[in-house]
């Protein structure tokens, strides 16, 4: 087992698991936490993808091919996600974007708990890929990779898991599921590890895609979300969040670049 792939593994796996032990961590939590944990995510993501992995998708190959993959990745993902592939909503009022509403007792259609499992395990899976593909660059690029894909997974879990309660799962089996979900993580790195190194020439096109994920859930998913909340109050407090979550990406750059 070579260093990489024990980073990619441990990221795996403690993304993974911390991701879905927060989640339920979090109902113990005033609600209000949520709408921090994804103001700060969406920092984390754009941070990672503007400060580190576009600037290493330029400096790795074509500046040209790194370009048109993020812009094909944002499309790919817009697609994937009205196939109800990367994302969990099937309705007009989607719960996962605003797991408050599925909290306060909004309707369940039935299939939903059923819904958020097999979407959570192909998007796990996804993010086992996409932390592949970025220790595959470099360890420098794998860690801040994984700490955005991390702090924007604990939302998302928190949303998933109310989701699970509301469609009639006991706390102990939402938890379970989310725990056994959070598996298919490691499965998309390792073959993300045994696969992508098939195709290393093309390190500028899969960096392409890792930014195009973190620009496309930040902007397309999370931060519509915030929307909801117009008042200036609230406005002020996302930004100094989102400022933070850049921040600590920043931080952590200087950190493990040292």
């Amino acid at each position: 087992m070579t260093v990489t792939l024990g980073w990619i593994l441990a990221a795996s796996f403690v993304g993974g698991t911390l991701s879905a032990g927060l989640a339920a961590f979090s109902l113990l939590l005033r609600a209000s936490w949520v709408s921090t944990l994804v103001s700060f995510a969406i920092g984390a993501l754009l941070g990672a993808a503007f400060l580190e992995v576009i600037p290493h998708a330029f400096e790795r190959g074509n500046a040209h091919e790194a370009a048109v993959a993020i812009l094909g990745g944002i499309f790919v993902f817009f697609v994937l996600e009205k196939l109800l592939l990367w994302r969990h909503c099937h309705t007009e009022n989607c719960e996962v974007h605003d797991p408050h509403e599925a909290d306060a007792g909004g309707h369940d259609h039935g299939r939903s708990g059923l819904l958020i499992i097999v979407g959570d395990t192909i998007h796990n899976f996804l993010d086992g890929l996409l932390i592949a593909a970025a220790f595959l660059q470099s360890t420098e690029v794998g860690i801040i990779a994984a700490v955005a894909i991390i702090a924007h997974e604990i939302p998302q879990e928190v949303g998933d898991f109310l989701i699970l309660l509301h469609s009639g799962y006991t706390r102990a089996r939402a938890l379970a599921m989310n725990l056994l979900s959070s598996l298919a993580t490691v499965a998309g790195g390792l073959i993300g590890y045994f696969g992508l190194r098939a195709v290393a020439e093309w390190e500028a096109t899969l960096l392409g895609f890792v930014a195009a994920s973190m620009i496309y859930v930040a902007v397309a998913d999370l931060i519509p979300g915030l929307h909801r909340r117009p008042q200036l109050r609230d406005t002020a407090s996302q930004a100094l969040l989102i400022a933070l979550g850049i921040g600590a990406i920043a931080g952590l750059r200087a950190v493990v670049a040292h």
